[in-house]
């Protein structure tokens, strides 16, 4: 590896960095190509909680599960729904079938009976702006609805499928008036899809039908048909709404595996046309690589790659509101959560509207904790990284599906790290006693040195962080707690920082621009662009299923990788942990994935790579870039012990920074401008001013 110099007498260092990840520029429908899809984009790991809601015709009856419609038909197992059934509306085998709930019918009461909400501007109850900041004000950074369920009405004007929310029902595009409500609060939008058990199982009891439409809404058309109108509705969801997530239930696997495919490809083409990042999640049928993985009811028991995300609800009985239903309480679902984003993963979270989509406060409650917490230590969660060790104390959350919710105690502790390599993390599930010393027997100064920095106890809302006395030595961190508790909560996050930076404020949504719909909800074509996509690298890039590492920012400490993951449906164990990202690149500007960098920031004039940047693809153009300052290498990546992943990233070429940490404005300058000369220069010979493994010179 060479190094040339920049300018004469400003000594550099150098050091080699990960290669580029290379987002492909199309893709086909094998799981060759699929694979080269990046899983989870900064953005999603970055925002770590989201809010779905299982709301549709499913709930009208409000008795037992989101499964009436297909408990209400099973005579056979004398199911309670089938009995309430018999009771309250009629019988399901001859004049009271599901399709009753959706078109409307009178129950044995001689009340009239239909899944028809409204909205508060028509006199009803449904509010989705008011929806929309009940969810940002709980913290969540994406949200969506579940589109369809396994009961095979969809939500949206859908064009495949007559049982729709416009055509029937409320005669409403309700996707789209979420995707409008949520969009405008700047939420990512997610779209829960179910419908591949439709008719894999959900309707087992239902007798064969004869009438046309009564096969379609009961999955009856068979395997071939209803294979094809699997994928037929995903890519109307895609067409219409752009979504930023799209999150499917489990049963893919009994899906034909070619129309998996071109659905996975049709999404990821389509949102390389919009200039997105896109998530794809999945409980089978996929093959961790590309997608998502996610633990219903659960989630990874250690630190865990590539990231993952569980869904789970405010109810341990019920997706859906029906009515009696129990509740989790605040500490199990938060300290739940806590858990999961130390272990690498993040946290979709069911809420369940009442059949007029009014949100029972029970429910607003639970949503409140998560604010309440999250905009007191919000620092602590979004943007972090698992660090090298997820947690210390008694209680063991995770470890699978259904594994629920968990509260901790005052003797657990969750650990995360800021991107930058800069701070660790120490969230107490309670308060330890006042004026107590703790010992963080993970953070020694092997792991982690603190040296001549500080330890902060994060404030109240809105209250200042206090500076913590402690001591370090290889049993570990011994803080001591104030005198008096200074507040009560649902957890107390702490700031080990080794430059002694206090903790700055919660950050808002971090999603770069967001694409709106039009007024009739649909979405046009192109529209804004989406978080890292536009400007702003990704961290180092892992290799097939390894996470990327958390590049970015001065010094920026490559994603940990995992300890020992468990394997489930799918596979979530592996070997090889993940490259650490280079950190930040000399003279300004991070290293992206492929993004711009270099001494014009994100880019110049030009807009192409800079000098630090990898060649990759080119970064976006736009107005001059700002200048940045001057930037340090960042820590190498550490390998955990059986991560997941086929291998890290391999290393090559070579990325400077300024040896002494800063430079002078006049050096910046020379730098900006023979970056624009070069770039310039390039452009007419039409080509990148660097290629892989080019020396770096300009004098």
């Amino acid at each position: 590896m060479r190094c040339r110099w920049l300018i004469p007498g400003l000594a550099l260092a150098c050091w080699p960095i990960a290669a580029a990840a290379q987002t492909p520029t199309s893709y086909t429908a094998s799981w060759t190509s699929l694979d080269q899809h990046p899983p989870a984009p900064e953005w999603f790991k970055d925002a770590k909680f989201g809010i779905y809601f299982h709301w549709g015709a499913f709930g009208t009856a409000a008795f037992g599960n989101e499964w009436y419609p297909r408990n209400m038909f099973n005579r056979g197992g004398n199911s309670s729904e089938y009995q309430h059934q018999l009771q309250v509306y009629g019988d399901p085998f001859a004049n009271w079938g599901y399709d009753k709930f959706i078109v409307g019918a009178n129950d044995k009461m001689g009340r009239f009976v239909q899944f028809a909400p409204k909205l508060v501007s028509a006199g009803g109850a449904w509010d989705p702006d008011a929806m929309a900041q009940l969810i940002v004000d709980a913290g969540a950074w994406f949200a969506g609805p579940v589109a369809e369920h396994h009961d095979g009405f969809s939500m949206w004007d859908s064009k495949v499928n007559a049982w729709n929310s416009v055509s029937k029902g409320p005669q409403l595009n309700m996707a789209a008036i979420h995707a409008q409500a949520f969009r405008k609060k700047g939420l990512k939008f997610l779209m829960a899809m179910h419908h591949a058990y439709h008719f894999t199982g959900y309707y087992q009891y239902v007798p064969a039908q004869t009438d046309a439409s009564f096969k379609l809404l009961y999955g009856q058309q068979g395997a071939t048909a209803e294979n094809q109108l699997w994928y037929d509705k995903l890519k109307e969801i895609i067409d219409e709404f752009q979504p930023d997530i799209i999150w499917q239930d489990f049963n893919l696997g009994q899906v034909t595996e070619s129309l998996r495919l071109q659905f996975l490809a049709y999404y990821y083409n389509a949102a390389l046309a919009w200039k997105k990042e896109v998530v794809a999640t999945y409980k089978d049928g996929f093959d961790n690589k590309g997608e998502v993985y996610d633990y219903e009811r659960g989630g990874a028991g250690d630190i865990t790659n590539p990231f993952w995300l569980t869904d789970d609800a405010v109810s341990p009985s019920s997706w859906c509101y029906t009515t009696g239903m129990g509740y989790y309480t605040a500490a199990q679902e938060v300290h739940t959560f806590i858990d999961h984003v130390s272990k690498n993963g993040g946290l979709l979270l069911n809420i369940s509207p009442m059949p007029d989509g009014s949100i029972p406060q029970q429910q607003k409650d639970l949503l409140n904790a998560f604010g309440s917490f999250l905009k007191q230590n919000g620092t602590a969660i979004y943007n972090t990284r698992a660090w090298a060790v997820y947690g210390e104390g008694p209680t063991k959350i995770g470890g699978g599906s259904f594994s629920g919710p968990v509260a901790g105690t005052a003797n657990d502790v969750r650990y995360t790290a800021s991107k930058d390599g800069d701070a660790v993390y120490a969230i107490l599930l309670g308060w330890p006693g006042n004026g107590k010393q703790i010992t963080l027997a993970s953070v020694t100064p092997t792991r982690f040195n603190v040296g001549t920095g500080k330890v902060f106890l994060f404030g109240s809302i809105g209250g200042q962080a206090s500076s913590l006395t402690f001591s370090q030595d290889a049993s570990g961190l011994h803080v001591t707690l104030p005198s008096a508790q200074p507040y009560t909560a649902i957890a107390y996050a702490m700031k080990i920082s080794k430059s002694g930076t206090v903790p700055a404020p919660t950050p808002s949504i971090n999603n770069g621009g967001t694409i709106m719909p039009n007024p009739d909800g649909g979405v046009p074509d192109g529209g804004g662009m989406d978080g890292a996509v536009d400007g702003g690298g990704m961290g180092g890039a892992g290799g097939r299923g390894g996470s990327a590492g958390g590049g970015g920012g001065a010094g920026g400490m490559a994603g940990n990788a995992g300890r020992g993951g468990t394997t489930a449906s799918g596979g979530k164990g592996g070997a090889a942990g993940t490259t650490g990202a280079a950190g930040a690149t000399g003279v300004g500007g991070t290293i992206g994935s492929g993004g711009a960098t270099g001494a014009a920031g994100t880019t110049g004039a030009a807009g192409t790579t800079g000098v630090a940047g990898t060649t990759g693809t080119a970064g976006t153009s736009g107005a001059a870039g700002t200048t940045g300052t001057a930037g340090t290498s960042g820590h190498a990546g550490t390998t955990g012990a059986a991560g997941s992943g086929t291998g890290g990233s391999d290393t090559s070429g070579c990325s400077c920074a300024v040896s002494d940490g800063h430079v002078s404005l006049s050096a910046v300058s020379w730098i900006v401008f023979l970056l624009v000369w070069r770039v310039r220069s390039a452009g007419r010979r039409n080509r990148f001013p660097f290629r892989g493994g080019d020396d770096v010179h300009f004098l």
